[in-house]
């Protein structure tokens, strides 16, 4: 009979093993788990993580628990009920996450995977639903209209330049704000292509590449020019001509956006869904939307596109040329 590997078996044997060991080496272990999330995590991750561990813990000490693992999965499946209907269940099973990694760093087994967790967290998706929040779209024409209207003093051409960016590369906040000059390639066209080192979903520099147009290339160039940035330096910063040469942070992206749109709902992740609705408007195919956007699954742009696809679904069309074009009847 052929030997068939068994990981949670596996895991759980590793883990009797760890236990057996003295006090001291287990301690060596746990530190060093410590030392290489440090390196294998990215900074935003670990302050997400320990973020989310500082929470629950105070919600454990509130409700009479020992917030230091192990922990029992009745009292995890206890704070998932806590939770829900305030929080979204992605954000729940981030957190799930973090407290899944905070027993993994002790060598201990998760509680989170036990089927008790599993249901309550079921429980609170069906309870309160499970459909994630949705950036509105920021797209092409509106874009195109605030940048318009933009002037040229300092803040303004930086502001134009960051809108283009995002509404040409669908890119992320995070994206964004990680653009050095260098960065930025010419193309014969008057268009530029901007190298993406490294990502959300790229979270090891495999790096990739990004749209940007003539018109966003020229206000990018404009921005440089006018901030005397060089190779090195973050596309973009502060306005201010002598403020410090530093990325803005992403907070920062989107109190911009909200600026110059005159919106409080709006950043720039706006400008990524809104331009999935025009190249579905368009009649762009999937793949060349998931080449824009950078994504490995159709998933996401498929979600992003559900009202328009919705429009030209088969239903749509049957209702469309039938309704204006109907058929003679065969019967008649």
């Amino acid at each position: 009979m052929p030997f068939q590997f068994d990981r949670e078996a596996e895991r759980a044997r590793t883990l009797a093993t760890i236990a057996r060991l003295p006090e001291s080496k287990r301690q060596a272990l746990i530190d060093e788990y410590q030392r290489r999330s440090e390196a294998a995590f990215a900074p935003e991750t670990l302050r997400n993580f320990r973020s989310i561990i500082r929470l629950f813990s105070t919600w454990c000490v509130e409700n009479g628990y020992e917030p230091e693992p192990p922990i029992e999965p009745q009292i995890v499946a206890a704070y998932v009920e806590s939770v829900g209907g305030r929080l979204r269940p992605k954000t729940i099973e981030t957190r799930l996450w973090a407290i899944a990694e905070l027993h993994r760093s002790r060598f201990l087994p998760s509680p989170c995977r036990h089927r008790i967790v599993e249901l309550a967290l079921m429980g609170v998706k069906r309870k309160y639903g499970a459909a994630s929040r949705q950036a509105p779209p920021l797209c092409r024409l509106d874009v195109m209209k605030v940048v318009r209207g933009l002037g040229a003093n300092s803040a303004e051409l930086r502001d134009k330049a960051l809108i283009l960016t995002a509404s040409d590369s669908w890119c992320r906040a995070s994206e964004l704000v990680a653009f050095r000059v260098r960065d930025l390639e010419r193309q014969d066209d008057g268009s530029s292509v901007l190298y993406i080192a490294r990502s959300k979903t790229d979270q090891f520099g495999e790096g990739n590449y990004a749209f940007l147009s003539q018109h966003g290339t020229e206000a990018v160039l404009a921005w440089i020019e006018h901030r005397g940035l060089e190779s090195g330096d973050p596309i973009f910063t502060k306005s201010q001509r002598n403020a410090a040469r530093k990325p803005l942070d992403t907070a920062t992206v989107s109190r911009i956006f909200k600026r110059r749109f005159s919106r409080s709902d709006v950043s720039a992740h706006s400008t990524r869904v809104g331009g999935v609705h025009d190249a579905f408007r368009l009649g762009c195919n999937l793949a060349s939307i998931m080449v824009a956007g950078r994504w490995t699954s159709p998933e996401m742009p498929a979600r992003y596109g559900r009202r328009i696809l919705a429009g030209q679904s088969a239903a749509a069309q049957v209702a469309r040329i039938i309704d204006n074009d109907p058929p003679e009847d065969p019967n008649q």
